[in-house]
């Protein structure tokens, strides 16, 4: 005949066996699938990004939260520029063009950030981006804020001085070509080098956003 005490021992033995089969189950669970992907090289953990106030060409301000619900590809440049900034902004157009379908409030976002705010005012970036694809974001916002947002995201840029004899103003901004890659939660998460691949970028966000849209 079992005793209260024996009683005892055997509810708190049942109660930590069921407390430990739960957990088993819990940790046993698999993880969501990270897809394969092609472009995009994810990193093995997301890291949150420091606090960020950027100009928009309507006058409002680009903070963290406005990115959030979306996987954002980030990349910084200057409208003066000649060559690779025209040439990466086309190409991620493609990639857009490839995504349209997907709904707006999950849809895959483009920001471009000029590093040149002397010669590049928001209206001014706002319209460049725009001419590549409408749906792309646009900022700018003064030299120690864009470092520190560049600094943050792995990016560097550098004011290059003029040719010889030309006039101060036709100096160049040498940059990162990679661009960034910002999770629905607004973290870092990975970064696509060129050269850049359209269909293979819209393959992965489009992967990416469907993995992840209900998170």
């Amino acid at each position: 005949m079992f005793n209260r005490a024996t009683l005892i021992v055997l509810v708190v033995a049942l109660a930590g066996g069921l407390g430990l089969l739960a957990a088993q189950r819990l940790t046993s669970e698999p993880a969501p699938a990270v897809p394969e992907t092609q472009a995009v090289t994810l990193f093995p953990q997301p890291r949150a990004l420091p606090a960020f106030a950027l100009q928009q060409s309507d006058g409002t301000q680009l903070v963290p939260g406005e990115l959030h619900g979306h996987w954002t590809v980030v990349f910084i440049g200057f409208t003066f520029c000649p060559d690779v900034c025209p040439m990466t902004l086309a190409e991620l157009s493609r990639a857009q063009k490839q995504w349209e379908d997907i709904p707006d409030s999950v849809r895959p976002r483009v920001l471009f950030v000029s590093v040149d705010p002397e010669r590049d005012t928001p209206d001014r970036v706002g319209e460049y981006a725009a001419a590549f694809h409408r749906d792309t974001l646009a900022a700018t916002a003064d030299i120690p804020a864009l470092e520190e947002f560049a600094r943050s995201l792995s990016l560097v840029f550098m004011k290059a001085p003029p040719p010889a004899g030309a006039p101060d103003d036709q100096y160049s901004i040498d940059h990162s070509a990679a661009l960034a890659v910002l999770d629905p939660q607004g973290r870092m998460a990975g970064v696509i080098q060129p050269p850049l691949d359209p269909a293979a970028i819209a393959a992965d966000l489009r992967a990416l956003t469907a993995t992840y849209r209900n998170d």
